[in-house]
């Protein structure tokens, strides 16, 4: 008889786990061979206009309702809360799907910790510190930077670095705006930026006069971190980042639509809401300068082995340090048509399936063409510690099309990642 796992579509059908999810967990690692299968986790944004790139059915693009925004995120193994303004419960967390019953993955680590996570993650962090997301705007979104950890815990938050890949299965169009402000132009002063901000209430501040925009390329990315202007453009992105969701918006009007004042200061204490010097002093100043800034974020995908004669290739897309440490990275899995392949990995990792179907450890894997905004899939799954170790046995069943998974890792765990211009050597 077929599991209730596969017979339940509907997200509202399953059912919460009460009490300890810790018998859950383990009946969802033994039935899913260390593998745990994830709902969708769909994030509106209220001052941001959907991309429509997602997958996510269109009739459901404001199935938050018309005041909350169209949604423009679909988060993947999170363990962080959506900042949003009115926002649901459990806005931004994953859930597991087991046998007809559904538990968050926060849930879930905080009960089996490192059975899930692995010993050193769960020994530093006590939790799933970073999530990734597919994020997908049609056009521009301001000009703005996610603090470090020393300004974002005057609010008693964490600091924020990010990256950035433009998989192309999710940019068959480019929509509106397909370049990228960073940094700040190098002879660029203080006070320029603090005049910018002065004149919030005075029309275009005209902050991006002091940026540099460049040219996005579905198949390539960036990793950019905390304190760093940008003003992303509008290819759909997906972004293996830190679990937090603090920002400061320095743009006031973008694609011809104002930004309120409160998305500045939003992560910014009351008492200095307006203290421009301190908002200056939020930026990473010598990053935004860097004269080489191109050269220092820009990332292409590096194989991670010469292994194409046997079927597969695997390649980073997202690596590099921020100050020195590797907060995340990310790969991107291809496999053949009717091949299969064992990848061995140095930890957890979350995956989402973006092109074709097959299985990942007996499990069914496949990327939907359309998704209604309640109904489950078979394209992502939180791979624990263990089973990653192990190895994970991917097989293409198509004979045509090739399988193509992203998978993200948290700090200090594939080590290998290479620096920021591996691809130029």
């Amino acid at each position: 008889m077929a599991s209730m796992v596969h017979q339940v579509r509907d997200v509202r059908d399953l059912r919460p786990v009460t009490g300890d999810p810790g018998a859950a967990v383990d009946r969802a690692l033994e039935r899913g061979n260390g593998l745990l299968r994830l709902a969708p986790n769909w994030v509106p944004r209220s001052f941001l206009h959907p991309g429509r790139r997602l997958k996510l059915d269109p009739r459901d693009l404001y199935a938050y309702g018309l005041s909350r925004g169209g949604i423009d995120e679909r988060c993947f193994g999170s363990t962080t809360e959506a900042a949003n303004e009115g926002r649901v419960d459990d806005e931004g967390l994953s859930y597991i799907v087991e046998d007809g019953c559904r538990m968050t993955l926060r849930d879930a680590v905080a009960a089996r910790g490192a059975k899930i996570i692995g010993q050193q993650l769960w020994d530093r962090y006590g939790r799933w510190p970073v999530y990734s997301k597919l994020f997908d705007n049609m056009g521009p979104i301001p000009l703005h930077m996610h603090q470090d950890a020393s300004h974002a815990a005057l609010v008693n938050r964490e600091g924020k670095p990010e990256g950035y890949y433009f998989p192309p299965q999710h940019n068959h169009v480019h929509n509106s705006f397909p370049y990228t402000f960073f940094g700040l132009s190098p002879g660029t002063t203080r006070v320029d930026i603090r005049k910018a901000l002065e004149h919030w209430e005075d029309g275009d501040n005209n902050i991006l006069d002091h940026s540099v925009a460049y040219r996005l390329k579905p198949g390539t990315g960036w990793l950019v971190g905390p304190g760093l202007l940008h003003a992303p453009g509008s290819l759909c992105t997906y972004e293996p980042q830190w679990g937090s969701d603090v920002f400061s918006m320095y743009q006031n009007i973008v694609d011809g639509r104002s930004v309120d004042r409160e998305l500045l200061v939003k992560d910014v204490p009351a008492d200095r809401a307006h203290d421009l010097d301190h908002l200056v002093a939020q930026l990473d100043w010598d990053g935004n300068v860097d004269p080489h800034f191109r050269k220092n974020h820009f990332l292409e995908p590096v194989l991670v082995a010469d292994t194409l004669d046997q079927g597969y290739a695997d390649r980073w897309v997202v690596y590099g340090r921020v100050r020195g440490q590797l907060w995340f990275s990310a790969r991107e899995l291809t496999v053949d048509p009717g091949c299969t392949c064992t990848i061995v990995d140095p930890g957890a990792s979350c995956f989402i399936v973006v092109q074709g179907e097959g299985l990942a450890n007996g499990q069914p894997i496949r990327s939907p063409a359309m998704i209604g905004f309640h109904e489950l899939t078979e394209d992502e799954y939180f791979v624990t510690d263990s089973a990653a170790r192990a190895g994970v046995t991917y097989r293409n069943r198509s004979s045509t099309e090739p399988l193509v998974l992203l998978r993200y890792f948290g700090p200090e765990v594939d080590t290998d990642a290479p620096d920021v211009g591996a691809q130029m050597r």
